[in-house]
């Protein structure tokens, strides 16, 4: 029997019913909610408990998508009081929903918790996904915690957020959460991916440039203060003492721009932000080229970066151009959250030379993050569904100090490190360290290009290599280098150094393979990138 397609259409009665912060939290609250197309609008009725019912109308609008046409309505609550449950109702006179509540943020607040999550996107059966797991997870964790605030994700809500079968089924499996709890989410990769042919099997990736499906759902939902044209996937709101940027994944260096002058008209203690891609990343053949260095200004300006992409946890020490710091005032924590959906990992993952907490999470559980502001400090806890912690940590500004105490590396004179894609290549580089002469920097090439799995041909006084679909060969004492594409010249002559290595220009090596590098002064390193995520093997003839 050919397979139905579950798509989980809109009806008169409201559904997918949410609540987010698009105003002052101490006296607004904004609801959405859906319905099939033929109710032309709506609103919420909300009240104090004994209090008078109050009214306010929705913003309606139709949302066209793949498979039906359904409208998304939005009613922003007004002129509340702060720290007051509120119950409300949606819908119009004909179809109302059950009745709900939420919360308003109290005056002059420093102390309030808020729960992190990532990746709970779901391809387990793309005719009917199911979120089901993820809800009996959630409720379970804020069962735990009864004090939550709000949710932030940091992107990948759904698999394939171009195809409305996935939103609904993953508004789905957030009923009986969100309708109480503002959630605020980051626009993934998946958020905006999509396929030409999605039945029966799916056929011509794309990724949509806005986030069409992701913009038009909660086009109401979040402030609209995002840089023109690329707001609803950016946004940024207050809450309590803390702010939130939250970005999309799309023209970053518009989004620098915008985020840059947004942290700094900001007064809040706490500057955050979500990023789906993590800038400081776990996977071997990863690559940081989609956000740094275009939104370096805006992302050194936050205390805490959360991303995700990887399902897998990690923790930065402080980071600035580059260099790894101790104190949280010299840097960004970059904070990875690992998927909260029972996900296999995206990608293979180790340990890096920036983290100072890192698991790969390649067990098949849920990952949460609970971040507790506490005035000048807050605690960060990320535990898995089983109970199990697996990072804690707290940001205390008023010592400027993260406790437990983690030193970030500082090699000595003379040891300097080669680190590519945050990897040291250990043993086969031990006693080959990079050198500068006359402010060049040289590497013993041959050393890293197998370290990376690319080919390495030694002949008498020249070495020859394949990699990325590049090749180049560098001769002992001369200044040209012979490559796939012609001749070059080199900044300096090769020599040969430690172990009869001959040492390359780090920066025309790097020009020929389309890599970059950077010094980390502070901890002496190197740390060579390529924007290639192809893994080099070479093939046995």
């Amino acid at each position: 029997m050919e397979r139905q397609p579950n798509f989980r259409l809109a009806k008169e009665s409201p559904d997918h019913i949410m609540l987010s912060i698009n105003g002052d939290a101490r006296y607004t609250m904004t609801v959405t909610w859906r319905t099939s197309a033929d109710i032309p609008g709506g609103y919420i009725e909300y009240y104090e408990r004994g209090g008078e019912k109050f009214r306010a109308s929705a913003v309606t609008k139709p949302f066209k998508s793949d498979i039906a046409v359904s409208h998304i309505h939005w009613a922003k609550a007004e002129r509340l009081k702060p720290g007051t449950r509120y119950f409300y109702t949606c819908g119009d006179e004909a179809h109302r929903s059950e009745e709900y509540y939420f919360d308003t943020q109290e005056e002059n607040l420093t102390h309030f918790r808020f729960l992190a999550i990532s990746d709970h996107q779901k391809d387990d059966d793309h005719y009917n996904p199911s979120y089901a797991k993820l809800n009996s997870f959630l409720k379970q964790v804020l069962a735990e915690n009864p004090d939550i605030r709000f949710i932030l994700t940091a992107g990948d809500n759904t698999n394939n957020g171009q195809h409305e079968i996935q939103w609904n089924a993953m508004f789905e499996g957030m009923e009986g959460i969100i309708e109480h709890l503002p959630y605020m989410m980051t626009c993934g990769n998946h958020d905006n991916r999509g396929f030409e042919f999605y039945f029966p099997e799916e056929v011509n990736r794309y990724y949509a440039e806005p986030a069409e499906f992701f913009n038009t759902i909660l086009e109401y939902s979040y402030p609209k203060n995002g840089p023109d044209g690329w707001q609803t996937e950016n946004y940024s709101f207050d809450y309590g003492n803390a702010h939130f940027n939250v970005f999309g994944v799309n023209e970053p260096v518009l989004v620098n721009e915008w985020a840059a002058k947004d942290i700094d008209a900001s007064d809040k203690t706490w500057k955050f932000g979500a990023y789906h891609f993590p800038m400081y990343y776990s996977g071997p053949n990863l690559s940081n080229d989609d956000g740094l260095p275009m939104m370096r200004e805006c992302l050194e300006k936050l205390d805490v970066l959360f991303s995700g992409h990887e399902h897998n946890f990690s923790r930065s020490f402080p980071i600035r151009n580059e260099q790894l710091f101790n104190r949280p005032s010299e840097g960004t924590v970059h904070y990875e959250l690992g998927n909260s959906n029972f996900n296999p990992p995206g990608t293979k993952t180790c340990d890096k030379v920036w983290h100072c907490s890192f698991y790969p999470q390649e067990e098949k559980v849920a990952a949460y993050a609970i971040i507790e502001i506490d005035g000048n400090k807050a605690s960060f806890t990320t535990k898995l569904n089983d109970g199990r912690i697996v990072d804690e940590c707290v940001i205390d500004k008023d010592k400027d100090e993260i406790i437990p105490r983690r030193l970030a590396p500082v090699f000595g004179p003379g040891r300097t490190r080669m680190i590519y894609k945050g990897v040291d290549p250990g043993l086969c580089a031990m006693d080959n360290p990079p050198e500068c002469r006359d402010d060049i920097w040289f590497i013993p090439a041959a050393i890293l290009v197998s370290f990376i799995g690319g080919e390495v041909c030694r002949e008498k006084d020249k070495v020859t290599f394949n990699l990325y679909n590049r090749s180049a060969g560098f001769t002992q004492g001369s200044d040209r280098a012979q490559t796939d594409k012609g001749e070059i010249a080199l900044s300096a002559p090769v020599f040969r150094g430690r172990r009869d290595q001959l040492y390359v220009p780090l920066d025309d090596f790097c020009r020929v393979f389309n890599m970059k590098w950077s010094y980390a002064r502070r901890n002496n390193y190197l740390t060579i990138e390529t924007f290639d995520e192809s893994v080099p093997v070479p093939r046995q003839p």
